[in-house]
């Protein structure tokens, strides 16, 4: 995976919508904000989607069939305690996406390996927003 693409996920703003309207945004590197720290209760959490395996755009009907199948495979995981739609931001494109908490890194890497994602954003609680590499091309793990 090149320079370039890790930088554009780093850069993207991941929004969270919260119960009360509005959204929520999660920068890599930055903690978690405020409103997203009180639903975690410090438990493990994700922001993921299934758009656009490997980062290539696809029809978006085929984009929303694998987001639905992901919500399943989210709505399956024994630790999964809530899940919140979410919205991937870059400068010129957008993929609906879904917050979720309760899953471990090991649990959210398969889901993120079987929808042909390259990368997830994770954290704990109230800490930071990490940017996970998770395609099956080289770099792999924790962004540094």
């Amino acid at each position: 995976m090149d320079k370039t693409l890790i930088d554009a996920y780093r850069a993207t703003e991941y929004r969270v919508r919260l119960l009360q309207g509005g959204w929520a945004s999660i920068h890599v590197d930055a903690a978690l904000p405020a409103p997203l720290q009180a639903l975690t209760g410090g438990r493990s959490w994700a922001f993921i989607t299934a758009w656009n395996p490997y980062s290539q755009p696809q029809p978006r009907p085929q984009n929303h069939a694998a987001q639905q199948d992901l919500l399943e495979a989210l709505r399956c995981l024994p630790r999964t305690l809530y899940i919140r739609p979410g919205l991937g931001a870059g400068d010129n494109w957008r993929e609906l996406s879904f917050f979720v908490i309760g899953p471990d890194l090991a649990e959210i890497d398969l889901l993120a390996q079987q929808f042909h994602q390259n990368a997830y954003v994770h954290g704990r609680g109230e800490g930071a927003a990490r940017l996970r590499l998770t395609s099956d091309r080289e770099p792999h793990g924790q962004a540094g």
